[in-house]
């Protein structure tokens, strides 16, 4: 009866390493997914938003008033603008790796918050009415009346801060995310080349292997290093 040892093998440094890395990569997996969803839903609702009411008011004509309301678009064309950039970004992070990643990273981040900073400083939307109410009643020096605000312009803000989201995320964990491309593996190294085996009985097998560049004279197991 051979001898039976209650103390578990040795473990190498390898399969201590895969075990750490096992988490990293689910993490990673989870943040692209969180990552792609944060940046499209806030892009997206950044652009809608854009496009409603964000200020009403009255101009004075004559005796009468005048109703006038302001968009998004029309108040501060910011927002919009760099949720479209930020969505180029956002699809850039995968086409690119090493530092080009970290700053088109850094780039949608700053896209986010660039559009929140613009829609909540924007978010009263007098200047935009007042050249309106000047456009209506063909006074320079005419001021709109009676405004009030629409929570829009904080709905914009809220959607870009989800694209800022994208973009912390994108720096934490996008060195770890896939890139495009079938030329490299998932961890960046290129694929390694298989060599059809060459038969030099077989005339078709040589002109095949001529076709690829290759010398079908040698042998592809010989030792080169030599």
């Amino acid at each position: 009866m051979g001898y039976v040892s209650a103390v578990p093998p040795p473990r190498n440094d390898a399969d201590a390493e895969s075990e750490r890395e096992a988490p990293d990569s689910r993490g990673g997996r989870r943040s692209v997914a969180v990552a792609l969803l944060l940046g499209a839903l806030g892009a997206t609702v950044v652009l809608l938003a854009s496009g409603r009411t964000w200020a009403r008011g009255t101009a004075a004509i004559g005796s009468d008033s005048l109703q006038l309301a302001a968009d998004g678009r029309a108040v501060t064309g910011l927002p919009a603008a760099l949720a479209i950039v930020g969505l180029a970004a956002l699809v850039a992070v995968f086409a690119v790796r090493g530092r080009s990643r970290l700053l088109v990273s850094g780039l949608l981040a700053l896209s986010g918050l660039g559009a929140a900073l613009s829609a909540v400083l924007g978010a009263d939307g007098r200047s935009a009415l007042d050249a309106q109410a000047a456009r209506t009643t063909a006074d320079s020096a005419a001021h709109v009346a009676g405004l009030t605000q629409t929570t829009w312009p904080y709905v914009t803000a809220a959607g870009a801060l989800l694209i800022l989201a994208a973009g912390l995320l994108a720096l934490r964990f996008g060195r770890g995310w896939p890139s495009m491309g079938g030329r490299y593996e998932r961890d960046g190294s290129p694929r390694a080349r298989t060599v059809a085996a060459v038969d030099p009985d077989r005339p078709e097998d040589l002109w095949k292997a001529l076709d690829r560049g290759e010398d079908p004279t040698t042998d592809p197991g010989a030792d080169r290093t030599g």
